[in-house]
């Protein structure tokens, strides 16, 4: 069979046909891409054709100028669905990558379905990726209005939508509220639990298959799903003076591993801490030190399973911090670090003003480095004062008891006897040193008189006790 003459039994347009069961209006199957439509440059994916109708056989459909088409027989599934799964690739970002599948009867005079809705593979590529956000904050209730937006100042003619795990790929055309700066609604409907995840959004140009590189992801979170409420309390107080260290505790009695700390009227996703059990509940400290006004609002807390992160409890009462003080920089508002999984010892830190920092523990081995170090600074201090102490000591006794005098011949100076014992006491033995003849005299007081010795010598004083 052509790959046209495919193409229009998907569509139902075979020649011949005359009941309206024969004009194709059995229910179309459902396309989907697994693991996810999002792949990477020469990698491989799965494309699932799908129907509750029993199929024999389902064709797939690759769009573009020649249609080239795959037939697969079905397979029915544990419950009941029939199914065919096609690999597809390497795919790479100089083809458009678009797709469609029907089902088949094989008996009925080749009777095919509807084809499914369109399913397009994207590959990242490497311009400039766009944002990603939700106007109405990260943390999302059931029934309200999930809208996200992408934008770019990159004129992109259109945007797709990514949800990890998800097997859709939404596309939306741009809009150019501001001139050089392109940007897409994705209207979500009203929240439920499937809502929840982390998402992506592309950029990309008409007639062209390449894409942009991935917005930062954006996590959305659905509060109520698990049932209970935790309290959230503030130390020194809800009003302090900007450079103070300011401390949110979260506290739950329900068992959770997690625990989301979130501040109303931003859009960016809220802080997140391994609780840790302590006084019968399950806790978590978030340190902000030195706050500034920017740190002041409205926060709230919630729990949550690690397993299921997007899935969190109700909300803990409103806390109203206050800082007063020199105002921080509007301009640079206090941003919210990504923490990673670590119980107590998860902390916050910054090197900017106006930003979250702090510490909420330090671990065992650190403590033994710090006291270690301290305990040698103290002893290297102590041995500098004793040396210090010791040399100045030294230096009185040598200055009250010294009666050793030296010199050398330099520059025709010689030491005589009469010089050396005119400051210290009667009966003194005098030791003569010279080059050749080491002897020892007597020397009465009273006797000064005689000569000193031809060459040059050395005399040391003895004092006798």
């Amino acid at each position: 069979m052509s790959p046209m003459l495919t193409f229009l039994l998907c569509l139902g347009l075979s020649v011949g046909l005359r009941t309206p069961e024969e004009a194709g209006i059995y229910r179309k199957p459902s396309l989907s891409a697994l693991p996810s439509p999002v792949v990477t440059s020469g990698g491989f994916v799965t494309l699932r054709c799908i129907s509750w109708q029993g199929f024999h056989r389902f064709i797939l459909t690759k769009e573009g100028e020649h249609r080239p088409s795959w037939t697969l027989d079905s397979q029915r599934r544990h419950n009941g669905q029939f199914q065919a799964l096609f690999p597809v690739g390497p795919v790479t970002p100089s083809y458009s990558w678009t797709f469609r599948c029907c089902g088949c009867y094989r008996y009925i005079h080749q009777q095919c379905s509807e084809p499914s809705d369109p399913v397009e593979l994207l590959v990242p590529g490497v311009s400039g990726k766009p944002s990603l956000l939700s106007q109405q904050g990260s943390i999302m209730t059931f029934g309200r209005n999930l809208t996200l937006q992408c934008l770019s100042d990159v004129g992109y003619d259109r945007f797709a939508l990514s949800k990890e795990g998800g097997h859709n790929l939404p596309q939306r055309l741009s809009e150019w509220p501001q001139t050089g700066r392109s940007q897409a609604d994705f209207l979500l409907g009203r929240v439920s639990l499937s809502h929840g995840g982390r998402y992506r959004c592309y950029g990309g140009h008409k007639f062209s298959s390449k894409w942009s590189t991935p917005s930062d992801p954006l996590d959305i979170l659905v509060a109520g799903v698990l049932p209970d409420t935790p309290s959230l309390s503030v130390q020194p107080g809800p009003t302090v003076a900007a450079g103070e260290n300011v401390t949110l505790l979260c506290q739950t009695r329900s068992q959770r591993d997690i625990l989301f700390l979130s501040k109303e009227g931003t859009m960016v996703s809220p802080l997140r801490l391994r609780s840790k059990y302590q006084a019968q509940q399950y806790q978590a400290q978030f340190s902000m030190s030195p706050v500034t006004s920017a740190h002041g609002g409205t926060y709230r807390c919630y729990s949550s399973f690690s397993t299921s992160p997007y899935e969190l409890s109700y909300p803990s009462d409103a806390l109203e911090l206050v800082v007063s003080g020199p105002s921080g920089d509007p301009t640079s508002p206090p941003t919210w670090p990504n923490l990673t999984s670590g119980g107590s010892e998860d902390r916050l830190s910054t090197t900017e003003s106006g930003q979250w920092k702090g510490v909420q523990g330090l671990k065992p081995y650190q403590n033994v480095l710090i006291g270690i170090s301290v305990a040698f600074v103290l002893l290297l201090f102590l041995f500098l004062l004793l040396l210090i102490r010791h040399r100045r000591q030294g230096k009185c006794r040598t200055s009250a008891d010294a009666a050793v005098k030296s010199t050398r011949p330099e520059e025709g100076v010689e030491l005589h006897p009469q010089a050396a014992a005119s400051d210290v006491p009667q009966d003194v033995i005098y030791a003569q040193l010279n080059h050749l003849t080491l002897g020892r005299e007597t020397t009465p007081s009273s006797s000064q008189s005689e000569e000193p010795p031809a060459e040059p010598s050395m005399y040391a004083a003895l004092a006798i006790h």
